[in-house]
């Protein structure tokens, strides 16, 4: 298997995180997988993901004081492999783990993701706990110097065979419950070891190895960001997606730091391999943070984000409830535009062309559709006439392989109005809203042949 062959475009779905934080349950998974199914599905919409700590009891019963509660009881079998806590999943109960619940959610045409730490269960190695394979016991693979910072339930494992097999039997068993996708937290950029970020790096590889064994195509998305430019070359090896920020949450500052950080990742899109901008909070989020709320940004500011994200190229998850949805057509039109959507696959070539404090302008194109895009984006705090040069657009269409000449002609995509030679020498000028933006889809003429 080629793991650049599990995600051909990058993934769209929901995760649990920016809504439930450690308390989602199996009702609530199946409610959202529904919605998902009869509204979002046809819109290239598919992945569940049930984020994090789905294997600890009494999650979030101490919100007040921790978000993990330290040294919780966990969920686990007699081979040091964590299962879904069963009184909140009650399908997984009597060894099922989530394959009732991934069963269900392949029955509506969509795939099953979860979340998991990095390493093997500090209870395991405390006890001794058996691996899956070999004689050899979780004491002896558990790595007590690489631990989470945040989160105490997992050693790291050594770069040793018996380590490999344990990871080995979590791939098995994942495989065995039908995991389509594979968040792994606490491992991208560790840190605890900020003079060793990358120093899991070995079991990126063995969990890619795993995965590559157990003989089901599962993208790997690694976390938590900000990603390392110099490893790009090796998350590009093993990963199919890879953070490039910390927790990205619905605050505007963060959201005009993202173009600089798509601008540093631009070069490094391709088809399975996805710079990932974190999830989009969006509808409803916060609920298991205790302070539920509609997302804090505008509209004007989510279709910048969508934007963004889209003509960058990057993963969409959603992080909004849902089944909340249903009232609110504003955020479910952000969502099912199927010409923004379409800017997504590795095909669309990004480019950056300008940025600065007050604005911001990308271009992308599309050679097996012969597609041009130009997105133009104000980031100041007022309204602004912002204006970008006919000479940097035509010269980024041409770096990302755009034949002839850029003619200004086409359909802006989330309002349809027409664009229609707005040049005047060589600049053009979009009147746009605080935080706003426009994007087209433009024409060019051809090279001619010889």
């Amino acid at each position: 298997m080629n793991k650049n062959d599990f995600a051909r475009t990058p993934p769209m779905g929901w995760n649990s995180y920016d809504y439930y934080d450690t308390t989602v349950n199996e009702a609530q998974v199946r409610a959202n997988a529904a919605f998902m199914a009869e509204h979002l599905r046809e819109y290239g919409w598919e992945y569940v993901v049930v984020d994090i700590q789905w294997y600890a009891q009494k999650p979030g019963t101490r919100r007040q004081e921790f978000q993990y509660i330290p040294f919780s009881h966990l969920e686990m079998d007699e081979y040091s492999r964590l299962l879904p806590d069963p009184e909140r999943f009650p399908s997984s109960a009597g060894g099922a783990g989530f394959g009732p619940l991934a069963e269900y959610v392949h029955s509506l045409g969509l795939k099953f993701g979860i979340h998991i730490m990095r390493g093997i269960p500090r209870l395991s190695a405390h006890l001794h706990g058996k691996i899956k394979g070999c004689a050899v016991t979780a004491n002896e693979i558990a790595d007590p110097t690489m631990i989470c910072g945040w989160n105490s339930d997992m050693y790291g494992v050594r770069n040793r065979p018996e380590g490999q097999a344990y990871y080995d039997s979590l791939m098995e068993l994942y495989a065995q419950w039908g995991v389509d996708y594979i968040k792994c937290d606490d491992i991208c950029n560790l840190a605890m070891l900020p003079h060793k970020p990358y120093a899991a790096r070995h079991e990126v590889e063995m969990i890619a190895k795993a995965i590559e064994k157990c003989g089901r195509e599962i993208v790997l998305s690694l976390s938590p960001g900000p990603a390392l430019l110099e490893q790009a070359g090796h998350y590009g090896k093993y990963a199919n997606m890879w953070r490039i920020t910390g927790d990205f949450w619905d605050d505007w500052s963060a959201l005009k730091e993202m173009f600089w950080r798509c601008e540093l990742w631009q070069d490094h899109v391709s088809p399975g391999c996805y710079p990932d901008c974190d999830m989009l909070p969006m509808g409803y989020v916060g609920k298991g943070f205790g302070q539920e709320r509609k997302t804090n940004f505008t509209l004007e500011e989510q279709r910048t984000m969508m934007t963004l994200w889209c003509i960058f190229g990057a993963p969409l998850m959603l992080g909004a409830e849902m089944t909340l949805l249903e009232d609110d057509p504003e955020t479910m039109s952000l969502l099912t535009n199927r010409e923004v959507l379409g800017m997504l696959p590795p095909q669309c070539r990004p480019r950056q062309v300008v940025r600065d404090e007050d604005k911001a302008a990308w271009v992308a194109y599309n050679a097996s559709e012969d597609r041009c895009y130009l997105a133009v984006f104000c980031l100041s705090d007022g309204g602004a006439q912002v204006q970008i040069s006919r000479r940097e657009v035509q010269q980024a269409l041409e770096d990302v392989g755009m034949p002839g000449q850029l003619v200004l002609w086409g359909t802006e995509l989330w309002c349809g109005e027409t664009v229609e030679d707005r040049f005047d020498g060589d600049s053009l000028t979009f009147p746009l809203t605080a935080h706003g933006c426009k994007v087209y889809a433009l024409s060019h003429t051809k090279d001619e042949q010889p």
